[in-house]
């Protein structure tokens, strides 16, 4: 339930009926504009009685929420929300591009692509860590000897770094470590990791899951917001579909759906989500015509002998290329890059 507050209401009519509210077991959640006030109700809102509320001189008008995430939906927060990483942005007018190696292999390697993305445009440099894997016999990162050598391309550089977090174990030392921390598509349901990360204020990358629908990835982000960050950045990079010439099936008109439905900015991964190297840079461009606030994408120095991926990453001289070719879309939608 959303209740819309007149304009000019004094703050201290607006905290009378929030006390009201909240006394019969009910959140609240304000959003003041600069024309607009709304208080955005959390919980069993049957418990609250409408025309109780209308009684208020202050309630323009009360609307009724149908979809059961809250502090996602856009009727709560009507303007986009802005995520701000390590001095790089999400969301807004300007668009994010996150680059990098599917895994971290070696300090020349993650170095060498991190100054071939930032003198591209990247502004957020990815690369895993710790890799999650179908088979259990193939490359799972170098784990913690990964983390330290992103943060060494970090000082080289000045990219903030984003990176995929497996274990609610590992949560503080990624939140002393990295500027993003990933949640992959098969941890998009892990929901005690959601919860722990919750705690945190820490900016979530939240990627989808393989075969989750859009009402069930952003319920995934309330999990993270119902704890309290607000910082929540979603990831389209594919779903499991019936087709198997890509690896996965790139829903682009999510990125609608969920820009209408949710403030929270989302970017596009064409790399997984297609699976060869060929589409990516058509992909990409294709996310930022339909509206996506940035991409992640994964660019190797080597790809022929990637430890991970190598079928799907783009060499730096191809990412160029796409950078080159986003600017000129992105300044046609009215962004900036």
């Amino acid at each position: 339930m959303i209740i819309v507050l007149r304009q000019g209401t004094p703050q201290a009519e607006i905290d009378h009926l929030t006390d009201m509210i909240v006394g019969q077991g009910i959140s609240v959640n304000p959003i003041v504009g600069s024309d607009l006030t709304i208080l955005g109700l959390i919980g069993d809102t049957s418990r609250v009685d409408p025309t109780q509320l209308e009684s208020f001189q202050c309630v323009e008008r009360i609307m009724h929420v149908a979809e059961p995430f809250k502090k996602a939906n856009r009727m709560f927060h009507p303007g986009n929300s802005v995520i701000e990483a390590g001095g790089a942005t999400i969301g807004g007018k300007g668009l994010a591009v996150m680059a990098g190696p599917c895994s971290v292999e070696s300090r020349e390697q993650i170095t060498t692509v991190a100054k071939a993305v930032k003198a591209a445009g990247a502004t957020v440099l990815r690369g895993g860590a710790f890799k999650p894997r179908t088979s259990p016999y193939a490359f799972q990162g170098l784990k913690y000897e990964g983390l330290e050598l992103l943060k060494a391309a970090r000082e080289e550089t000045g990219l903030p770094i984003v990176s995929e977090l497996m274990s609610p174990y590992d949560i503080e030392r990624f939140v002393e470590d990295v500027d993003i921390i990933q949640v992959g598509a098969r941890n998009m349901q892990n929901f005690d990791l959601l919860r722990q990360l919750g705690k945190t204020q820490k900016p979530i990358l939240l990627k989808r899951g393989l075969s989750a629908t859009i009402e069930e990835w952003l319920m995934s982000a309330e999990y993270i917001m119902a704890g309290g960050n607000s910082n929540v950045i979603l990831c389209e990079r594919g779903i499991r579909t019936f087709e198997t010439y890509t690896r996965n099936t790139v829903d682009l008109s999510a990125v609608l759906a969920v820009k209408k439905l949710s403030h929270l900015p989302v970017v596009v991964d064409p790399s997984h989500g297609t699976g060869k190297r060929w589409m990516v840079p058509p992909m990409a461009r294709a996310a930022i015509a339909v509206g996506a606030d940035g991409l992640m994408v994964e660019v190797h120095n080597d790809p022929q002998h990637a430890l991970c991926d190598g079928q799907q990453s783009i060499t730096p001289d191809d990412f160029t290329q796409v950078m080159a070719e986003i600017r000129a879309i992105a300044q046609a939608v009215g962004r900036d890059i």
